[in-house]
């Protein structure tokens, strides 16, 4: 098992780690409906062979790290499925491990990513793409220290503290993994120069400026044309190098599950996020595998 790599400001551009897409591009490929509160995480219930799949036609693209099916997933929510507290711990940590059972079919060197997404993904009303859900930091912290307990119990190489609107979500994250012995990143997803929640970017990314867990702070879920500035301002304020994993473009339309606008993700994009300081580069929802292909190639001609 590779160890994670340290990752600093001055890390070369070729020590630039490819990460996958949105999971749900090539779940949907293999006929999977998504519709469920629990999302890709489902799977881990429903079927796990296919979310191996999923994560192996990221690999074949030439993904480095790839990222499990826990985003949406929350003792709460699977206790809907009927599954009690001890076995809602037991799929989360199941995700990790099908990740790596992904890995050693294909053969690959990648890193694990341990996806621990915000609250208002586990309510799955849309809420993270608004934030500011009226809880404090403490309330946060409570309803996400389970689900972080029950990932690092699975042993990822790396945490992924992502899609996070609001910085008091982040701040609550932060308070969770403190001392976990786990390294990861942090990654909001942003309206332009500001957090979903309404905060300055440069304060936003100031709070995990002094967390020595998080290696690298950037944006993801977000249109493409918002990441260079974003990235910019993230290793500006925090000395750390950013992670950088748009969107297609398209707009999230929470009030019918679905996607619409026009997709605007351009993978030529990311050598101009690269040049800007992200040194973790891939897509999340509505880029596939072809897409992180494109990248793979696009950072490496």
């Amino acid at each position: 098992m590779p160890t994670a790599p340290p990752l600093r400001p001055d890390t070369p551009a070729s020590g630039t780690l490819l990460l996958d897409g949105g999971l749900s591009v090539p779940l949907t490929a293999l006929g999977t409906d998504l519709a469920d509160p629990l999302w890709t995480a489902r799977m881990l219930v429903d079927d796990p062979e296919r979310l191996i799949a999923a994560h192996a036609a990221y690999l074949r693209a030439g993904a480095q790290v790839v990222t499990t099916a826990s985003y949406q997933a929350s003792v709460g929510g699977f206790a809907a499925r009927g599954l009690g507290p001890t076995a809602a711990a037991r799929l989360i940590g199941d995700s990790v491990r099908l990740a790596r059972t992904a890995i050693a079919r294909e053969g690959a060197t990648a890193w694990v990513a341990g996806s621990v997404g915000p609250y208002g993904a586990v309510r799955a009303d849309g809420g993270e793409y608004r934030g500011d859900y009226g809880l404090s930091v403490a309330e946060l912290a409570r309803f996400h220290a389970p689900r972080v307990a029950a990932l690092l119990a699975g042993e990822p190489d790396l945490l992924a503290l992502e899609t996070v609107p609001d910085s008091r979500e982040a701040e609550a994250l932060l308070r969770v993994v403190a001392g976990c012995g786990v390294q990861g990143w942090l990654s909001y997803t942003v309206d332009g120069d500001r957090t979903r929640a309404g905060q300055p970017l440069a304060e936003a990314f100031a709070v995990a400026a002094e967390a020595p867990e998080i290696v690298a702070v950037g944006v993801n879920c977000c249109r493409p044309e918002d990441v260079a500035p974003a990235v910019a301002t993230a290793v500006a304020v925090t000395g750390k190098p950013a992670v950088a994993y748009p969107n297609s473009g398209e707009n999230w339309d929470a009030a019918h599950g679905r996607w619409d606008g026009r997709a605007t993700f351009r993978p030529a994009d990311a050598r101009a996020w690269r040049a800007a300081g992200a040194r973790l580069v891939g897509g999340c929802c509505r880029v596939g595998p072809d897409r992180v292909a494109a990248l793979a190639r696009a950072l490496n001609p």
